[in-house]
């Protein structure tokens, strides 16, 4: 039975993942910032027939990424898997959005991401042996307006993450990026954010973000897909004999990055057309 440990498994990708692992023969260890919102995980776990170990885990805090990373350690004997899913994001026009904005976005999906990676690779080093499964986004690769904190986070897990290939190849250890498009998850629902800028009435942006985030709400209730499509993708990351560095997830990341390898001038015009862009540029201007 390999071990896994699993990032932010209190809801969308990190939930559905830590059940579909338990019930593939995984031993998993599902973490999340705030134990209080397990409710969820233990239900799915009960209606699947599966069973997962449950501890509290903050990626934005080194204390408890050692202690998480020990107790597992201590239970397991080894860290066989990791996957880094633990993640937020923040909205708001760059002008609306604080550099401490960027810093907390980044705080969580990237530095987090980064310090997890760091705790665990050494024991899979000396292991000789790991997979390493990062959570991107189609915003890794693409990007769209008003997202740009949560857009740079995802293009710098990129980075890091196929910087990071080259090196654990020397020891056996695989690393992959998973790509998801729009899915049901709290990030678009409950536990979506905006930045304090984009909400307040005196911004220059204010109106057009409303306008954008009904469009995006539209288009979102149309499209979004089921999350335990991607949770089957970190599946076959991790049982794969010789996985890809990168999986796009959903027919919208598809065809965004297909769109994309045309030409950003093709790809910006699209995505102002969809978004209506053009429309929204004269009330900016005259703000």
């Amino acid at each position: 039975m390999k071990s896994v440990l699993i990032t932010g498994c209190s809801s969308g990708f990190g939930l559905e993942a830590a059940v579909l692992l338990a019930k593939s023969g995984f031993r998993v260890f599902a973490t999340m910032r705030d134990l209080g919102k397990r409710a969820r995980l233990d239900q799915a776990l009960a209606a699947a027939g599966a069973t997962a170990e449950i501890l509290q885990l903050d990626v934005t805090d080194e204390t408890s990424i050692r202690s998480g990373v020990d107790a597992v350690l201590a239970r397991a004997g080894t860290i066989d898997a990791l996957v880094n899913n633990a993640g937020m994001g923040i909205g708001g026009f760059v002008e609306d959005l604080t550099l401490e904005d960027y810093r907390r976005q980044f705080e969580t999906n990237f530095f987090g991401l980064v310090a997890m990676t760091k705790a665990v690779l050494p024991h899979m080093r000396r292991a000789g042996a790991g997979r390493i499964v990062n959570i991107s986004s189609i915003g890794g690769r693409t990007a769209n307006a008003v997202l740009s904190a949560y857009i740079a986070s995802k293009h710098a897990v990129e980075g890091f993450s196929e910087a990071l290939a080259f090196e654990a190849a020397l020891f056996n250890v695989q690393v992959v990026l998973i790509e998801p498009g729009t899915f049901r998850t709290e990030i678009f629902e409950s536990n979506r954010q905006l930045a304090a800028g984009a909400r307040d009435p005196a911004s220059p942006y204010f109106e057009v973000t409303r306008a954008l985030e009904t469009r995006f709400n539209q288009m979102y209730g149309r499209f979004a897909g089921d999350p335990r499509q991607v949770a089957k993708a970190i599946r076959h990351a991790l049982v794969t004999p010789r996985p890809r560095l990168r999986y796009l997830v959903g027919r919208d990341a598809k065809m965004s990055a297909a769109i994309h390898a045309l030409g950003f001038g093709i790809y910006s015009r699209l995505n102002q057309r969809l978004f209506a862009l053009p429309a929204m540029a004269k009330k900016l201007r005259n703000n």
